[in-house]
């Protein structure tokens, strides 16, 4: 009887442990940091969204754990203490990591490709949609500059009769293929 209690006591004890030791993580991940105004934590926040984790490629760093992430929230958060305005934090992390680290880059030669490709793609598709179905339209009315050439002449009696032998072999073939009947019942 005292053998189970303590044993039953144990076991929570150790359920206890385990479940302060997994809640422990689950904090870690969470960022503190102290603010001089709620517009310092608003700029913080809004910077954080708009920068790209350089190691997750498609991720923001609010989103990111990834060390190099966790680093950069750091610095954005030193940069704002230091109460420098969001055009020159932008400046410093596009001059230390390039263009990608911004979801939107600036519009220069080097990224027109992302600015200028899809729209053009886009309305290069709208235009030939627009030109093939037009085209149908005016091909089913009759009004299109196709011709057709009605000038065949008709087969020769050597041709038709080849004609009917290819036919006919092809015929008798479908129907063997497709015949449930046994030999025997044939007969």
């Amino acid at each position: 009887m005292i053998a189970r209690s303590i044993k039953a006591v144990t076991i929570k004890v150790a359920s206890l442990i385990l479940a302060c030791l997994l809640s422990v993580t689950s904090y870690a991940a969470i960022d503190v940091y102290d603010f001089d105004s709620v517009q310092q934590e608003a700029q913080y926040r809004g910077l954080i969204e708009e920068l790209r984790c350089p190691k997750c490629q498609n991720q923001n760093l609010a989103g990111s754990d990834a060390p190099i992430a966790q680093d950069l929230k750091q610095k954005v958060y030193d940069l704002i203490k230091d109460r420098r305005s969001d055009g020159e934090i932008r400046a410093y992390m596009q001059e230390r990591y390039g263009d990608f680290i911004s979801y939107k880059p600036p519009v220069r030669p080097s990224t027109w490709i992302l600015w200028f490709f899809p729209p053009l793609l886009l309305i290069v598709l709208l235009i030939g949609w627009f030109w093939q179905s037009r085209r149908r339209q005016l091909v089913a009315s009759g009004q299109s500059r196709v011709t057709v050439d009605n000038t065949a002449s008709e087969l020769t009696a050597a041709e038709k009769a080849e004609l009917d032998r290819l036919l006919s072999r092809a015929n008798s073939t479908d129907n063997d293929a497709h015949d449930t009947t046994s030999p025997e019942d044939k007969k």
